[in-house]
Parts: structure tokens; sequence; C-alpha cells
């Protein structure tokens, strides 16, 4: 069973186990998209209706289940009610858990993230062991941290579980967008003539269908109460947009912008939201923590113990891209400006 199943990650993972001949049940709250679920073979494919919050609800769709992908979280950064992002990822872990000893479920892989390890720096990427490192993070990053710390407790307790830590995802699929993804649409969206400054930090970029990759070798090789990073390449901000460019025709990035303006940037975009409803593409607390920093991940450990494998940053951003394009999330005035340089696999 994959929770979480018609998000982007977890519709990925339900095609591809599908693919493979196994038999999923995919774990979704009534009322949402299953387009992406749309066209999978009924004889290897069902839909359980739940809440990950509410145990009983994950206990009962899991009546025939042996392995359990618990993929399900509030993929947001910002709310103003912190506790719809909060109680569906630590809550919804530990209801999730329950169930699945309740029910003898042989091997669950929990999705973390390495938002869970903090920030690091340009000479040593994090790895599994790095200690959290923020004060008063975002929201959506204390999620991810907390219910890995769940995760953890739950195994002490008996769960057979195994986490991954995926790092910033892009690919296709990526219908809501998630926050990396709306950073690749805004730069789509807006060729603008003026070259657009960046900060100083950087990220590490993999594509979806590696992570989905990374998560079966998990299931297969990871072991019980172990986390593994499935990180992709490391690249500035700067090389991003520049990689962006590069690919599309569009603007390169032009001079560097101060940490100081990107945090009053987060700040007014935040008030707006709080007056105006939305959600902030940028806050306050990501700008001061990630602005200038550094997430920089090594996948070494998965590499070694589950012969996890990923793309490079440009074919990952390419296929990005092409979806994107493909989808009708540019406008076609927008889109007829875009020489995509396909070099993806």
């Amino acid at each position: 069973m994959v929770t979480g199943a018609s998000g982007f990650v977890g519709s990925r993972l339900v095609r591809a186990l599908v693919e493979r001949g196994q038999h999923v049940k995919a774990f979704v709250r009534a009322g949402s998209s299953l387009r992406h679920l749309e066209g999978l073979p009924q004889d290897r494919f069902r839909l359980a209706f739940g809440d990950v919050r509410v145990e009983h609800t994950v206990y009962r769709a899991m009546a025939d289940v042996s392995h359990l992908y618990h993929v399900a979280s509030a993929f947001k950064m910002w709310d103003p009610v912190p506790e719809r992002i909060l109680e569906p990822a630590v809550e919804g872990t530990r209801a999730t858990l329950s169930a699945a000893m309740k029910r003898g479920v042989q091997k669950v892989v929990v999705t973390s993230s390495v938002a869970a390890l903090g920030t690091g720096s340009r000479d040593e990427p994090m790895d599994e062991g790095h200690e959290f490192n923020l004060s008063d993070p975002e929201t959506y990053i204390l999620s991810k941290l907390e219910a890995l710390r769940v995760t953890l407790e739950m195994v002490e307790k008996g769960a057979p579980a195994v986490a991954v830590l995926p790092s910033g995802i892009v690919g296709p699929g990526d219908w809501k967008p998630t926050p990396t993804g709306a950073g690749i649409l805004t730069y789509l969206r807006s060729p603008t003539a003026f070259r657009m400054p960046v900060s100083d930090g950087g990220l590490n970029l993999v594509d979806v269908d590696d992570v989905v990759e990374g998560h079966i070798l998990a299931m297969e090789k990871g072991r019980v109460g172990q986390s593994y990073v499935l990180g992709g390449e490391n690249v500035t901000f700067r090389q991003m947009f520049e990689t962006l460019s590069e690919l599309t025709g569009l603007p390169p990035p032009g001079g560097t912008i101060s940490s100081g303006l990107v945090q009053l940037t987060g700040r007014l975009l935040e008030l707006h939201a709080r007056l105006r409803g939305g959600e902030p593409k940028l806050t306050y607390r990501l700008a001061r923590d990630y602005a200038s920093a550094f997430a920089w991940v090594t996948s070494k450990k998965a590499e070694r113990e589950l012969g996890y494998k990923h793309r490079e940053a440009r074919v990952a951003l390419a296929r990005s891209v092409q979806w994107y394009l493909q989808s009708g999330y540019v406008p076609e005035r927008v889109s007829r400006r875009i020489r995509l340089e396909l070099r993806a696999s």
C-alpha cells in the first residue's frame, strides 16, 4: 500500500510498482484528485480511502497488505494554521505506523526529507548523521523533523520501518507543484528582459523517478531503523538558473541579492498571504535559513547499501521543464519563446 498516492511522489511510486507487476493499494483522502492514477490496470491496482491521522481508517485499508510505503504528508511550507501541516506529518506517521504494527506488516518505508537534517556547508555535504541545526524553523521543516523522530521512536517499539530522505525533487508529474517546482515555473512564466538576481546559497536537486527507485530499493534492501538520503546533484541557486537558461534560451540570472533583502521579501509575501489568503512563495523563516545556506547532501550510504543512482541535475531539470510545457503550465505566448535543449533520458 502507498499512502499519499495521489501526490507527486506517491502517484509515480504507484505506477512504478504496478509496472513491475506488484499489486498496489493506493490510500488517498476522500475528494483527492485521482488524475495521475488514471489508466492503471484494475487487476493490479485498487483505491482505499481514509485519513492517515485516523488510525482505524489506515488499519482497515491494510487488511491484506504486506508492505507499506508511507508517503503522505502536507507538502506546503507555510500555513496560517500550522497544525494543518504538522498533524498529517507527525500524528499521521504515528497513527500509520501503529496500524501497520497491529496488522503485522512486514516492512514500511517512510518518506522523510533532507529538511530534517538542517543546513550544511559547501565543503561538507550533509549525511544521515547530520544534527539538525536550525532554530525556530518554518512549519514544513519542523514537520519533517518531528515526523522522522516519531518514525525512530516507533522503530524502538517494534515498527519495521526504514526512512528515506529525498532532497529537492523535480521532474515529470509535479502537478501541484512542489516549492522547488514552483520556483522553476516562476522562471518559465516570466521571461523578462532583465536578469534575475539570485542569492548565494544552494540546494540538492533530484529527479522524482530516482527518488521512486530509491524507495523501492529501500524496501528491498534497507535496514530497519536506518535512514537513507536520496539526493541528486548539489548546485548553487545560480547554477540552477544558469542551467535553466541554457536549456530554454531564457535570460540567465543577474547579480547577487543580499540575504537581508530576500528576508524582507519573505516577510512581505507572508504578510500578503495572511491578509489576502493563498500560500506565499517565500517566507521570512525560509529566507533566513536557506537564502545564503547550502542544503547540500551526499547519498553515499544509499549508493553503498541500496545500489541507489541518480541523474545529473541538468537532466532532471530538462525533464521537469518538458513536462510543464507539455502539460500546459506555461502560457502559449510564453512557451513559444522557449527552445528546450533536451538532453534528458
